[in-house]
């Protein structure tokens, strides 16, 4: 299986709104076959299903398993945390600080909850 090498790889393969949706269908669903990712594509073919798919597989994005007659979609998850990482981790910066300041407050509220339950004041 193979990563994209680039987060440019990584987006272009994602340009396409088609992949996009194939994706966000095997998300949802989970394993399907092409029969099945075709029927939610009314306007093209199932050979055009499966060219996507041949391009998420080379990049490794999806896997397939053979059951039957039957090729079974799925996303690897490993790959896209491998292929997104290094892009993300430039921007993490921007939402640690705010995950920091979303817990800071959650624990605050939770500590004030808990002294007004001990204190016999209720909620």
């Amino acid at each position: 299986m193979a990563v994209p090498s680039s987060s440019d790889d990584f987006f272009r393969l994602l340009a396409d709104p088609t992949r996009r949706r194939i994706l966000d269908l095997l998300a949802d669903r989970g394993t399907m076959t092409v029969g099945q990712l075709a029927a939610e594509f009314p306007d093209l073919v199932a050979s055009g299903i499966s060219k996507h798919l041949m391009a998420l597989r080379a990049a490794g994005l999806v896997t397939a398993t053979r059951q039957g007659r039957h090729q079974l979609y799925a996303i690897n998850g490993e790959a896209f945390a491998n292929a997104l990482a290094p892009w993300l981790a430039r921007y993490e910066a921007y939402w640690a600080a705010a995950l920091a300041r979303l817990r800071d407050l959650s624990e605050s509220t939770d500590q004030r909850h808990a002294s007004r339950q001990a204190s016999g004041r209720g909620a």
